[in-house]
């Protein structure tokens, strides 16, 4: 492999992902469009960050976020070499915008959706979202992204990570073909096959992202902590079907790995 150039991962980031399943880029954008898209994501949410006793529910769902700071988060020199990197050049769509966002509060409630599970890839058209499907392909998606609009430290409902367990995943999805596993199917067991994987906390400043497998196995969590927490957690979507004819990249070359399939 060639010297990265400056905006490039490395290898070793790279491997990492291979093997783990996900990488943490700090400072993937810029901390000022951080705080533009809070100022938006506080108006969308209808509260006050001066008005803590007005933060009611654990969790506030916000959809697909199209303004000029979170296409400009989504799009920058950095993040567009990793996903030529991880992805490969010219097999993803430059995206619009991010969502969704579920912006989390603290509260000693249970926030109500902190279970283990993957994003799903296709089938999204069924009203049951448990009936949505991921294959071992991953139609539909080229990586689960996680962008921090706020600081998030170990307190702040950070979303935690099963790290290497997207090859479990890959490996329970091949006897599956092209029409894969619903999420039903999937969590039947609990996601047991990735019990023994070491947790990783997505914590970070605002404006890290992180870069993970579309197959990694991961969680929300409630919030202990005092402040807010603003995460994007958007898909990055594909140009098409992975193309055999081309070199595989690194989502592939973890797939195939797991599977015991020849690079």
């Amino acid at each position: 492999m060639s010297e990265p150039r400056n905006s490039d991962l490395s290898e070793a980031q790279i491997s990492h992902f291979i093997e783990h399943g996900y990488i943490k880029l700090d400072g993937a954008f810029d901390g000022d469009l951080a705080a533009k898209g809070r100022d938006q994501l506080w108006n969308a949410v209808g509260l006050s960050p001066d008005a803590p006793e007005t933060w009611k529910q654990p969790v506030v769902r916000l959809g697909f976020m199209t303004d000029k700071p979170f296409v400009d988060a989504a799009n920058t020199p950095l993040l567009h070499a990793s996903y030529d990197a991880l992805v490969g050049e010219g097999r993803w769509l430059r995206p619009n915008g991010l969502g969704t966002f579920p912006v989390r509060f603290p509260s000693p409630n249970d926030p109500g959706d902190a279970g283990w599970h993957v994003d799903a890839s296709f089938g999204t058209d069924n009203p049951d979202f448990m009936q949505w499907r991921v294959n071992v392909k991953s139609s539909g998606r080229a990586l689960l992204m996680l962008f921090l609009f706020s600081d998030i430290g170990k307190m702040d409902a950070p979303t935690k990570i099963r790290s290497g367990s997207h090859s479990a995943i890959a490996r329970q999805l091949l006897p599956a073909g092209p029409g894969g596993l619903t999420l039903g199917e999937l969590a039947a067991d609990g996601f047991a096959s990735t019990a023994d994987c070491e947790v990783v906390l997505a914590t970070g400043e605002a404006g890290t992202v992180y870069l993970c497998h579309p197959f990694l196995v991961h969680s929300a969590q409630p919030h202990s902590g005092s402040e807010p927490r603003f995460m994007a957690q958007p898909a990055l979507l594909p140009t098409g079907e992975f193309d055999p004819s081309l070199p595989p990249s690194a989502v592939q070359i973890a797939i195939r790995r797991a599977i015991g399939m020849a690079l």
